[in-house]
């Protein structure tokens, strides 16, 4: 935390008190995304790494909040309210609620999500779109068998036993579609799209009855 406010304090390196949240958006995703291929194929000493620098982004938006009219929030702020949040999210563990499984703590969870923000009204609010396809499916599908526009039991499912055959599936019909000139990106964003309008219209179709 010194350093950090010693490197935007008056004095210390031009580059880095000229940042905005906004510019330090690209950072932010780019060290992400180490820290995922560190857990996924690295080393302890790249993870250790990498865990800092996803760390040090979280430290420098709090010391740019802190010395921003309107924001005025430094770290200790962040670390209270993610306390708060996580002790609220497990009154399993702090309060008297019973949880045996992780299915109940997911239960629990939701439960507690909804009384957090009642201003939602659809089982997609807070789902970031700009999510990569992959992992926004991933999202949606959960979201659409919750309110039962896909059966997970009734689901065709592709024959496959681990993550090598389904990472060989994938890159096969990513193959495919390049050799077609077709953008399987935007085309799973696309079909997202009309699930998640399938998703909203069932939703309202419920609240209406």
């Amino acid at each position: 935390m010194r350093v950090v406010a010693q490197l935007r304090a008056p004095g210390g390196c031009p580059w880095d008190a000229e940042q905005t949240h906004a510019s330090l958006v690209q950072y932010l995703i780019e060290e992400s995304y180490e820290l995922v291929e560190a857990l996924e194929s690295g080393t302890r000493d790249d993870i250790i790494e990498e865990l800092g620098d996803v760390l040090y982004q979280v430290l420098f938006h709090a010391d740019l909040a802190a010395h921003t009219p309107g924001e005025d929030f430094d770290i200790e702020v962040v670390a209270e309210r993610m306390t708060a949040k996580m002790v609220g999210r497990h009154p399993h563990v702090f309060g008297e609620a019973v949880a045996h499984t992780a299915d109940d703590v997911v239960a629990v969870w939701d439960d507690l999500k909804a009384v957090e923000k009642p201003g939602r009204t659809s089982v997609l609010d807070g789902i970031p779109q700009g999510m990569p396809a992959l992992a926004l499916a991933d999202k949606v599908i959960g979201r659409a068998q919750k309110v039962g526009v896909l059966d997970k039991d009734a689901i065709e499912t592709i024959p496959m036993q681990t993550e090598d055959e389904l990472g060989g599936l994938l890159l096969a019909i990513v193959a495919s579609a390049k050799a077609r000139g077709l953008d399987a990106e935007r085309a799973l964003r696309s079909t997202l799209r009309d699930l998640q309008s399938e998703i909203r219209e069932a939703e309202t179709s419920a609240r209406d009855q």
